[in-house]
């Protein structure tokens, strides 16, 4: 007797296609722009607003992020470009022109406290070009979410410009704002390495347009190495940053989900902080806020770790001689590298403070490395603190 068949055992299932992988090639952490550092004349509303951004891995597809974070109001924009831009320079290569859209439309308006991610934008690039973003913002709140640090120039001109060429007789600005990340369809092997910084890792006293930061330089030495070249550096340095209270920009402990955790592709963290909260510790409480700073060291391990990360400490620069220069805060200083040079707080150690300090004046810095305040570094030392990096550290995924 035949039983009936069960199921359908000669159907063909089509296997699952693959995953996509996205990584972050380029991140801005936003902010609150103070109000020295608000967009100039004539401001963003009703204007077109160009940004240059240098993008670590290349591709052909992308999306573009787009924050009102801080923003106390809408924020609407359209006609939204990416193309072949120059660092420094309005102009665009029209050719290269993609036109992003936001769930298959022009305009898209982004409430307080939220983020847009545009559609896929097709556009051939290499690792390492530059690319320019154009919107026409049509209504700004007076809030204004962005990123001071950019050492780049953007231009702002009246109008919907943002599909032109120049930009002719625009507003010149150092600054970044509203664009926040820039995310590329890479090969399975790809992985990015986020750095979690202040002011030092924001490039303060590197060239303006010459994308010579300590990120940068890595950057292009990850991508000259065989074994590293799919390794994107994300910047997440915000000038005048701290760990644990104050400072500007949401602190490294409040932003680490948003500015880390959260970004696509992330394998790697560098956890580069800690002097802005030594240099604005009371007389006296210096070595205390050391014990809090090695806390939050701890507590930022163990979240990244808990997201598979693999965590590298970073000790922090001689400040000597600079007006953040006391005893005790130097004693603090010695203490936290020491804690973070010790085997197992942290999965691998990048001693900046070894290739920084001067031979003589341990305290200090190197006098061909620092850039004249005694705490931040000149154009040829995030040239050497990017060389101190193994990076070996980058080639085990």
């Amino acid at each position: 007797m035949l039983l009936p068949a069960i199921g359908c055992a000669s159907r063909h299932v089509a296997p699952a296609p693959p995953a996509t992988n996205w990584v972050a090639a380029w991140e801005a952490p936003p902010q609150l722009t103070e109000q020295r550092n608000l967009p100039p004349a004539p401001g963003l509303t009703a204007s077109t607003l160009r940004q240059t951004i240098r993008a670590s891995i290349g591709g052909t597809r992308w999306r573009i992020r787009i924050s009102n974070e801080f923003g106390d109001g809408p924020l609407t924009l359209s006609s939204v470009h990416v193309a072949h831009g120059t660092t420094g320079r309005d102009t665009v290569d029209t050719a290269t022109d993609a036109h992003a859209t936001f769930g298959g439309r022009d305009t898209v308006t982004i409430l307080p406290g939220a983020a847009a991610v545009s559609d896929v934008v097709t556009l051939a690039a290499p690792s390492l070009a530059d690319l320019a973003v154009s919107m026409y913002v049509i209504s700004a709140p007076a809030g204004v979410t962005g990123h001071p640090g950019s050492r780049t120039t953007s231009y702002l001109l009246q109008g919907n410009r943002a599909d032109a060429r120049t930009l002719s007789g625009a507003s010149k600005t150092e600054h970044w704002y509203l664009l926040s990340r820039i995310d590329v369809v890479a090969p399975p092997s790809a992985a990015a390495v986020v750095i979690l910084g202040n002011s030092i890792a924001d490039g303060r006293g590197s060239g303006t347009d010459k994308n010579d930061r300590w990120p940068d330089n890595l950057a292009r030495r990850l991508r000259a190495g065989a074994a590293t070249r799919e390794v994107s550096v994300l910047n997440a340095g915000i000038g005048g940053n701290a760990v644990l209270t104050g400072g500007l920009g949401p602190t490294a402990l409040q932003r680490l989900d948003r500015d880390v955790l959260d970004q696509p592709g992330v394998r790697w963290l560098i956890v580069s902080e800690g002097v802005n909260d030594l240099g604005t510790s009371r007389p006296g409480l210096a070595d205390s806020v050391a014990t809090k700073l090695i806390g939050a060291y701890r507590e930022i391990v163990t979240r990244a770790r808990a997201r598979h990360l693999r965590v590298y400490g970073a000790t922090i620069l001689p400040f000597g001689a600079s007006f953040y220069s006391t005893p005790d805060r130097e004693a603090a200083r010695q203490r936290i590298n020491a804690w973070i040079r010790a085997r197992g707080n942290f999965d691998g150690v990048i001693d900046f403070d070894a290739a920084m300090r001067d031979p003589a004046e341990p305290t200090r810095l190197r006098s061909d490395a620092d850039g004249g305040d005694h705490l931040h570094p000149n154009e040829n030392g995030y040239r050497i603190m990017a060389e101190a990096i193994e990076l070996s550290l980058f080639a085990e995924k």
